[in-house]
């Protein structure tokens, strides 16, 4: 049968087939699922090969009648997502240019584009005991969750708002992420857990003073470190490192990917690689094919 792509508007998406594919592939994330582009995306639009037996998820915003691709925040991988066959990116890529002539579009760490730049992100499998990860993490790493244990810290359940609030309040404006987006992303979070698919973990003091938070979706396969947030005192504390450590002791030997998201900030990159995390890199292609001369003004 010769391969065929269609072009189709979110809402005509088949969500139950669509679903089926991402979760099938082998480069499953958790953003490309139909729940997730439905709460974040302004718009986005399905490619999609055959009967949804490879698809492409193609965020979208409109300005001046031209549609453009654009990264949202808190999504950090899409790209092309398939069962056993390998994709033919050639052809997705095409779609793509069809869809949108102007953008930025974040593939997954399955899909190769050519030579474009990578983008880091460690992974730390959690296949084993929290004992044997501990074997993989520096001195340094170590010798701060010592530090930690000594402040008699409370490892607790903690709640979305609580998450959101102090991630917004430590890095929204340098982070450049609007109110809309951490509004959507909250809905999101609050959607998804009805269905137990996030978790939230916090350290305190033994005064019940909050330190450090982690806010983390998860899949069958991974948990997405998308908020975690130190506060001063925490930093103090090594909250962060004991945060991490419990976390790990949790949910050891359960097979799950404990996905860092990130980072290439040289000082955020250097404390992921001190867990023994592995780096998975994804790719992000900006491209631009307006006519001319349109495409001089917007390089």
């Amino acid at each position: 049968m010769q391969n065929e792509i269609s072009i189709i508007p979110s809402y005509n998406i088949d969500r139950e087939k669509w679903d089926r594919c991402i979760n099938g592939s082998g480069n499953a994330v958790i953003y490309a699922g139909t729940v997730y582009l439905d709460h974040l995306a302004d718009n986005w639009t399905g490619i999609v090969l055959n009967d949804y037996e490879q698809v492409m998820p193609v965020p979208w915003r409109m300005k001046f009648g031209i549609r453009y691709s654009y990264e949202i925040p808190f999504l950090q991988q899409l790209g092309i997502f398939c069962g056993k066959k390998i994709p033919d990116e050639k052809m997705f890529l095409k779609a793509l240019f069809s869809v949108c002539r102007y953008g930025d579009y974040p593939f997954n760490f399955g899909n190769f584009i050519g030579e474009t730049k990578a983008f880091v992100n460690f992974i730390l499998p959690l296949d084993r005991t929290y004992e044997d990860l501990s074997k993989r993490f520096s001195g340094d790493v170590i010798q701060n969750i010592r530090r930690a244990a000594a402040h008699d810290l409370d490892y607790e359940n903690g709640e979305i708002d609580e998450a959101v609030f102090l991630y917004k309040k430590l890095y929204g404006k340098q982070s450049g992420i609007t109110d809309e987006h951490f509004e959507k992303f909250r809905k999101l979070c609050f959607f998804i857990g009805e269905n137990d698919k996030i978790i939230v973990r916090k350290v305190c003091s033994a005064g019940g003073s909050l330190l450090a938070i982690a806010l983390l979706p998860f899949d069958k396969m991974r948990m997405y470190n998308v908020m975690n947030s130190t506060l001063p005192e925490g930093k103090t504390a090594e909250a962060n490192y004991y945060l991490l450590s419990r976390l790990w002791m949790e949910f050891e030997a359960t097979g799950l990917i404990f996905d860092f998201e990130g980072s290439d900030i040289p000082g955020v990159k250097e404390f992921y690689r001190k867990f023994g995390g592995v780096n998975q890199p994804y790719q992000k292609l900006h491209f631009n094919h307006l006519p001319w001369p349109v495409n001089l003004l917007r390089k």
